[in-house]
């Protein structure tokens, strides 16, 4: 069954080749959860970005804020890449679409960066805030720290009354021909 999108930021042509195969899934799975974290941004409306689930939690363009500068920082910082000035990195528009246009623009220059990188950068320690991990480690890091927040902005689309996008494969508002979700027993012992 092939996943349909309505739209797709990177489209797999403009994903680079990993100087080695193996390091492949890595920019394979960056690009795709980009896609997913635009596809959920799109979802909102300027009107949603004051939204917050509760008094204590971020607003949605906080958490969108916080991402963008979240990702410059692990992938300048931790990763080595070159990344814009941290006071670049917010597009002067705060529009869903803009802050969705600016993820995409970053994006697109870490995955050219990653794809050069070797086994050896990949497998070294590098700082990562008051611990040393291998670089492999920290990209992971980054890419789970960016589904926790998708998975937030999901709950906040869902009690602002939007639809929610696939991401994984079909949702309440979005199905198609041939979607199998597993949701039964039935489903879940297919093989």
């Amino acid at each position: 069954m092939a996943m349909t999108y309505s739209y797709v930021a990177i489209p797999d042509a403009e994903v680079p080749r990993a100087a080695r195969p193996l390091f492949q899934h890595m920019l394979d799975t960056y690009a795709s959860e980009t896609n997913k974290v635009i596809s959920l941004w799109r979802e909102f409306q300027p009107e949603d970005m004051s939204f917050r689930s509760h008094e204590r939690s971020m607003s949605v363009e906080d958490v969108i804020k916080h991402e963008l500068l979240s990702q410059r920082r692990f992938f300048g910082e931790f990763l080595g890449a070159p990344e814009p000035a941290a006071e670049n990195v917010l597009p002067v528009s705060h529009t869903p679409q803009s802050y969705s246009d600016r993820l995409r623009e970053l994006a697109l220059p870490r995955l050219a960066y990653l794809a050069e990188r070797d086994e050896k950068w990949w497998l070294e320690r590098a700082q990562f805030f008051d611990v040393s991990r291998e670089r492999i480690w920290i990209f992971w890091r980054r890419l789970l720290h960016t589904a926790h927040h998708r998975a937030e902005l999901v709950v906040y689309l869902r009690l602002a009354g939007r639809r929610v996008p696939p991401v994984y494969g079909p949702t309440a508002d979005f199905s198609w021909q041939g979607a199998d979700p597993t949701t039964s027993a039935e489903a879940a012992g297919r093989k």
